[in-house]
Order: C-alpha cells, then sequence, then structure tokens
C-alpha cells in the first residue's frame, strides 16, 4: 500500500478539492480581495502536493503528469507575455491595461479591472505548475553525503553504480 494512513487518504479526498477551488477563487478575485495569480498557484501547486504526499507519485501524475506540467508553465509564461504585448497594440504602451481604457467597468466588480484578472490567470497558471514541477524534481532526488579523505563527497543515489 502505498502513500499515507487511510485517515489521510480519506481526508485528502474530501479536501483536495475545496483546496483547488480555494486556490482559482484566490486568482480569480485577487484584484478585489487579498491574493492574486502568486498566492492563488501557491494554494493550487499545494492541492497536488498534498495529492502526491496522501497517495502517491503516479496517482498525482495521473491528474497533471510533469509534461502537462511544463507545458502549462510555458502556457502561463506566453498568455502573460501576450497580455502585455496586446498593451501595446491596443492602448500604446507595454503592459497598458487597454481593457480597461476601452471599456471601463464598474469599481468593486468583477469585470472592473481590465487586464489584471487575466495577469493573474496567467500567473496562477505559472506559478502553480512551477512549485509542482520544482517539488516533483525535489522529491525525485535523494543525495547521500559521505565523509572521505579530502571532505565530503556528495553521492547521487539514483545511479545504481557509481562512476
Amino acid at each position: 500500500m502505498k502513500g499515507m494512513t487511510l485517515i489521510v487518504k480519506t481526508v485528502t479526498r474530501w479536501v483536495k478539492g475545496f483546496i483547488f477551488l480555494f486556490g482559482l477563487y484566490i486568482i480569480l478575485f485577487g484584484h478585489l480581495t487579498p491574493g492574486g495569480g502568486f498566492a492563488g498557484g501557491v494554494i493550487l501547486a499545494c492541492s497536488y502536493i498534498l495529492l502526491t504526499l496522501a497517495y502517491s507519485k503516479e496517482v498525482a501524475h495521473r491528474s497533471l503528469s510533469r509534461a502537462v506540467a511544463s507545458e502549462l508553465d510555458s502556457v502561463g509564461a506566453l498568455i502573460f507575455l501576450s497580455i502585455a504585448l496586446l498593451g501595446i497594440y491596443f492602448g500604446g504602451g507595454f503592459f497598458v491595461n487597454f481593457i480597461h481604457r476601452l471599456s471601463p467597468g464598474e469599481p468593486f466588480r468583477f469585470l472592473s479591472a481590465g487586464i489584471i484578472p487575466l495577469c493573474n490567470v496567467a500567473i496562477g497558471i505559472k506559478v502553480g505548475s512551477s512549485l509542482f514541477m520544482i517539488f516533483v524534481i525535489l522529491s525525485a532526488m535523494r543525495v547521500i553525503v559521505r565523509k572521505s579523505d579530502n571532505g565530503r563527497e556528495i553521492i547521487d543515489n539514483r545511479r545504481k553504480h557509481p562512476r
């Protein structure tokens, strides 16, 4: 049986959706409340990290694989760059809030901030996938430090036969 105990798995099964939805809420309403793309992306990554810790990496990779996380990382950066470049085309300057200029919304409403919610979504995608990838890479590494005659020697335990 891989993963944690039955209690941890049951609580994770109940909570993982709420954590993911809370991360989406923080991303989408970050221009109206404290939060935004970075904080929401961290919460999204935490939902996948919790899934990995409670069950196993195989279960987490079924819902978000390394390849998909890498692609989402690139997509988030491209969306963010596209929004900035669209500011040049529609607003006359890099990162100009062209949506707000074209149709100003009513203050304190969901569609009142122009490009800011779009930037939050791009940042949330980028941060969430990047942090999940960092966790996956660090959890795959296992480093052993052994003392030798001339100091410390770091051995990568992934190799079966040392050189």
